[in-house]
């Protein structure tokens, strides 16, 4: 059966479409377990914390899986919400099976640097945040594309200045967490590039 341009061009928007959707839900699921767990924690009085990340606690070292959907507030959480929404879609609608893979570099990659250098109990989205960002911006220096360079350059233009959050400053803010999951997503573009 052969296609037509029209046709093969209806298909691979329908595609998309699809694409664009599952990325959607996942990300909007993602970020509903996020608040339910925030509401859970605001009810126990803070109980769930304690699946942060404690540094250099070798027993602690499977909290680097739960961190980063943990947060210390709803201020926290309504602060991280949006970039992760925004973010995240992008980043899944370039792949799903890539986005899983990447965000679990990310969390791995994140979660060591804080076990091994932070000196609080860490926890928040924005590792996976950076790591996104790090992530889009990196497919679009490895992969070459048009569309993933024209990517990178909306998302630096929009969410550029969040590059300072991996300098040392505010005892309150995480540069560790923030500068490793950066790192952890460049090297998830890197790995996940096209051979």
């Amino acid at each position: 059966m052969s296609y037509t341009p029209d046709r093969q061009r209806s298909d691979e928007l329908a595609k998309h479409g699809v694409r664009a959707l599952s990325s959607l839900i996942l990300i909007g699921s993602i970020t509903a377990v996020m608040w339910v767990l925030e509401a859970f924690d605001y009810t126990t009085d803070g109980w769930l914390d304690r699946f942060g990340i404690q540094p250099r606690d070798v027993d602690d070292l499977p909290d680097i899986f739960t961190a980063p959907f943990m947060h210390a507030g709803f201020g926290h959480l309504m602060a991280n919400t949006l970039p992760f929404l925004i973010l995240g879609f992008i980043a899944a609608a370039r792949g799903i099976a890539k986005f899983l893979v990447a965000s679990l570099i990310i969390i791995v990659v994140g979660g060591l640097g804080v076990w091994f250098l932070s000196s609080a109990n860490t926890l928040g989205s924005s590792i996976l945040i950076f790591g996104f960002f790090g992530y889009l911006v990196g497919r679009g220096i490895f992969e070459r594309r048009l569309l993933d360079i024209g990517i990178a350059v909306a998302v630096v233009a929009v969410y550029g200045t969040m590059i300072f959050g991996v300098i040392p400053g505010d005892p309150g803010i995480s540069w560790q967490g923030h500068l490793f999951g950066l790192i952890g997503g460049v090297l998830a573009s890197w790995f996940l590039r096209r051979s």
